[in-house]
């Protein structure tokens, strides 16, 4: 997953406004007690980071994969 990717993933499963909030502000364990932003900026990869929001906001593991992923034509 790209960094772009995980931007609409966190849109299109949060919204634009909490999305933005969770990552900036939500501290999950799994990325050593830092935020999404911050686990981002430390240089983990962007799907993990979308891996562990998900699990960190109860999302269901069916809309772990493929979200913000541009559609093939």
């Amino acid at each position: 997953m790209r960094l772009s990717e995980f931007r609409i993933a966190v849109t299109e499963e949060f919204g634009e406004a909490y999305g933005r909030a969770l990552v900036r502000d939500l501290v999950i364990d799994e990325l050593g007690g830092r935020t999404p932003e911050q686990a981002l900026e430390a240089g983990i990869k962007p799907g993990e980071v979308w891996v562990a929001l998900c699990r960190a906001s109860d999302v269901p593991q069916e809309r772990w994969h493929g979200r913000g992923r541009p559609l093939r034509a």
